[in-house]
């Protein structure tokens, strides 16, 4: 791709009207243009990075066992009366009327479409356990909105959720989908602490937020610095495993500042482990029992003739909202430099080409040079324009590949400079790159 020819509306300096890093930077880099309040266009470089988020979630959802369904944005105002909560969810939750005046909502979450859809298919415990996701976009009509997709109204989210017939067996799928955003957030060079959490208008009595250290983010956490050490390698998908890794993590104290207690917050944490700080959220689960299952009727026989309600959990991780949470873990604000995780990077290399308007040499180097990295898969972004060599390095840095290749009057023979963003630039062969390029995409 040339960067001549693609759709990247780069600005020269930030929106006035951006506070936070990742508003400024996805403004900036054309990565979003607003629409109307908290409502963004994806435009080519957002949408790339977001589409391989997605990737990575669908992947390790998969992994657990978790079926892909895909449900609708509008839903009936029915099932949410069933349930109890189309009342008390309040003037987040946009409510419209058709033509036929049937009341109906923009989906803020869908506990009651899934169980819905659950209740109607599944009639035997035999049939459990069921874990469901789709990835959809969800609307939630903010007072607020604010910090660009950090802080939207419309938003690109995965939720999932599991029916078990008994509260034994749904924690072992609740732990399961513990495992899993532990593994999604490495995958996406994210350390994502698992935090106790208030369960709000979800409902339940078990619930974890995901937080990643961010100056800029909304919830306040309580810490001990310890919990950064643990691992999930090794755990396998067995109730013992995961209910000792579950265990590990929680023997830490680690909450957000709904469910702070000074007091023991001092009692368990040593003064020298302590960390009170901001982050951000980026994945929610919850157990709920039969918090929907009962008002609506969802349940299965049982061994023996009896029937009982399922038992059920729902998970979240927003994707559009990651886009932002790595740029703000990321980013380099002071030097105007962002290096994608090559997991998600919209092109893994950068090439900049030192253009003359009598010589095309720089740019037929460049060619074949990319035509060895595409027989490799791997994706590179040409800059073929004429702007002077400080111009193009800056908006390279700004999009954000993790590496580059600077090709000019001293790229002589099968030497190139190339550099991983942040190091020191080396001079390589193209067959160099691309074993360099290929091992760091292996490990994600």
């Amino acid at each position: 791709m040339y960067i001549s020819q693609s759709f990247i509306p780069i600005l020269k300096n930030n929106p006035s009207e951006a506070k936070i890093k990742s508003h400024q930077l996805m403004l900036r880099v054309g990565m979003i243009k607003q629409s109307s309040a908290g409502i963004y266009s994806w435009l080519p470089l957002g949408f790339k990075v977001m589409k391989k988020i997605e990737d990575i979630v669908r992947e390790e959802q998969n992994k657990i066992g978790a079926q892909e369904i895909l449900m609708p944005t509008i839903q009936s105002s029915e099932i949410w009366k069933e349930s109890g909560r189309y009342e008390d969810y309040g003037e987040e939750m946009l409510r419209i009327k058709d033509r036929q005046d049937r009341e109906m909502l923009y989906g803020p979450t869908n506990e009651e479409l899934v169980t819905d859809i659950f209740r109607a298919s599944v009639k035997s415990y035999k049939s459990l356990p069921q874990l469901l996701y789709h990835i959809q976009w969800k609307f939630r009509d903010e007072i607020r909105p604010r910090f660009g997709i950090m802080r939207c109204r419309e938003f690109y989210m995965k939720d999932a959720y599991s029916f078990d017939i008994s509260d034994e067996e749904a924690l072992f799928s609740y732990n399961k989908f513990f495992l899993s955003y532990l593994k999604t957030f490495k995958r996406l060079d994210l350390t994502a602490i698992p935090m106790a959490a208030d369960t709000g208008p979800i409902g339940g009595n078990l619930s974890h937020e995901f937080i990643i250290l961010a100056e800029t983010g909304e919830s306040k956490i309580y810490t001990d610095k310890r919990i950064f050490d643990l691992k999930s390698e090794g755990t396998k998908l067995e109730k013992k495993s995961l209910e000792d890794l579950r265990k590990k993590y929680e023997e830490f104290y680690s909450v957000t500042d709904e469910k702070f207690n000074k007091n023991e917050f001092e009692k368990k944490v040593s003064e020298t482990n302590r960390l009170k700080t901001k982050g951000i959220e980026v994945g929610h689960i919850f157990y709920f029992g039969d918090k929907y299952s009962k008002p609506m009727g969802a349940s299965v026989d049982l061994p023996g003739g009896k029937k009982d309600f399922v038992k059920m959990g729902s998970y979240g991780i927003g994707v559009s909202r990651l886009v932002g949470a790595i740029i703000e873990a990321k980013y380099d604000e002071k030097n105007e430099i962002m290096k994608w995780p090559i997991s998600v990077a919209p092109y893994d290399i950068g090439i900049i080409t030192m253009i003359n308007k009598n010589d095309n040499s720089a740019l037929e180097k460049a060619n074949k040079f990319n035509s060895e990295l595409e027989k490799n898969n791997i994706d590179a972004i040409i800059d073929d324009t004429d702007e002077n060599f400080s111009s193009k390095i800056k908006k390279m840095n700004l999009i954000g590949a993790p590496y580059q290749i600077i090709i000019g009057k001293q790229t002589e023979g099968d030497l190139i400079e190339f550099k991983e963003v942040g190091k020191e630039t080396k001079k390589l062969k193209i067959t160099e790159i691309i074993e360099i390029i290929k091992k760091q995409k292996e490990k994600n």
